[in-house]
């Protein structure tokens, strides 16, 4: 079931301000603070700009070219407060990806991890449109941005995340007929634990972590023998290593793996990753690979992004 609430409900047109001036990050994010003061009297400006500025540094503000959403989780607060300024000039923000030429200040109430991941869950959808920020800055007047927001708004936000709203594509996939030198150059690269395997038409086959290379080294009776002095020298090892390159990925894979389908309610996940350990779950829609949910992502969504 969803509602018809939206990001932009939080935003009064007073807590917008265009073609704004500022030359710093702390200049910018005073003036909004002020703004959405006027909205709730008890806000304590200096203990939120106090959270904003503590969480920027555990994860980054710029999350897309021109955009910084700074916010943080605050107590008491009956609502979230969401206030937005145009900077044409841009304000460093510290990123790689440039600076903000479109800042978003939210703050959240602390006891609300849904209401605050339902939020952000539709600000990524919207900005996913690289050609929204280039227009909220043409924008002349809080008028204009509210009806380019609102007139864009194809759906609300949804009662609750599914696990679709939350996942991820895959840094990195195999295909079943890689070698297994390819799988090992790949995990050295990436430094997953875990990769996904494809067939040719893009269906999960498997997949290949580190310890089932390791099981393809050694043969199960050699798990159960006190005197390992054969293999003190790494033989079976050095054997794979020669063999690597004709060693086709499907003979080492595991055909056997967990899945979640996209629809799934997203708390659902947390379920999963303590029930059966896992470090990324696979988000599929029907055959095919849809993203990935990794365990570390899934716990920042919830206690600090």
């Amino acid at each position: 079931m969803e509602n018809n609430e939206h990001f932009f409900d939080f935003l009064p047109v007073n807590n917008i301000v265009c073609r704004l001036g500022a030359t710093s990050r702390d200049e910018l994010l005073t003036t909004m603070l002020k703004m959405m003061k006027r909205h709730f009297f008890d806000l304590d400006l200096e203990l939120a700009a106090r959270e904003v500025a503590e969480r920027e540094k555990v994860f980054p503000t710029v999350i897309a070219p021109g955009l910084a959403v700074p916010h943080a989780r605050i107590a008491g607060l009956p609502k979230p407060l969401v206030a937005l300024a145009t900077i044409p000039e841009g304000v460093d923000f510290g990123s790689q990806m440039g600076s903000a030429r479109v800042a978003l200040l939210v703050l959240s109430p602390i006891e609300d991890p849904n209401l605050h991941l339902r939020i952000f869950s539709e600000l990524a959808a919207r900005f996913g449109d690289p050609a929204l920020v280039p227009a909220l800055v043409e924008c002349g007047d809080p008028q204009s941005v509210m009806k380019l927001l609102s007139g864009g708004a194809r759906s609300a936000m949804p009662d609750y995340l599914k696990a679709g709203d939350i996942m991820s594509a895959p840094e990195t996939t195999l295909l079943e007929t890689d070698s297994l030198a390819a799988a090992i150059r790949a995990f050295a690269v990436t430094g997953n634990d875990e990769l996904i395997v494809l067939d040719s038409a893009g269906d999960l086959r498997g997949v290949l972590d580190l310890a089932d290379i390791l099981r393809y080294c050694l043969p199960e009776h050699l798990l159960w023998m006190e005197d390992l002095s054969p293999i003190y020298l790494f033989q079976p090892f050095s054997e794979l290593l020669k063999s690597a390159g004709e060693t086709k990925v499907a003979d080492v894979m595991r055909e056997e793996f967990l899945t979640v389908d996209r629809g799934v309610p997203a708390i659902q996940l947390a379920k999963l990753f303590m029930n059966h350990r896992s470090k990324q779950l696979i988000i599929t829609d029907g055959r095919h690979l849809a993203g990935v949910v990794e365990f570390k992502a899934f716990c920042a969504k919830l206690f600090w992004e």
